[in-house]
């Protein structure tokens, strides 16, 4: 595979993302608990519960607390985590 020639301007862009990567996954965990608090349907919530998960292994949760807020299936408890965090 050859090396990709990006522009200075592509580049500063790439390099933003990964800068504030963290930033947009804990912004993307705060939406999915006002989703949660919002769902009206179980199929709902258990498609929101998975997001969540995943969401937590790409931020690189302990899998203990990861497990934990999971397993709660509570809202708070996550809101209350990602309170933490920031």
């Amino acid at each position: 595979m050859k090396d990709k020639n990006y522009t200075a301007y592509q580049k500063s862009i790439i390099n933003n993302y990964y800068k504030n990567k963290e930033g947009m996954a804990l912004q993307k965990l705060q939406e999915l608990v006002a989703e949660l608090y919002l769902a009206e349907s179980e199929k709902k919530r258990t498609s929101l519960w998975k997001r969540v998960d995943k969401a937590l292994v790409n931020l690189e949760v302990s899998e203990k607390l990861r497990n934990h807020i999971i397993e709660t299936r509570d809202p708070e408890v996550l809101a209350q985590n990602i309170k933490e965090w920031f």
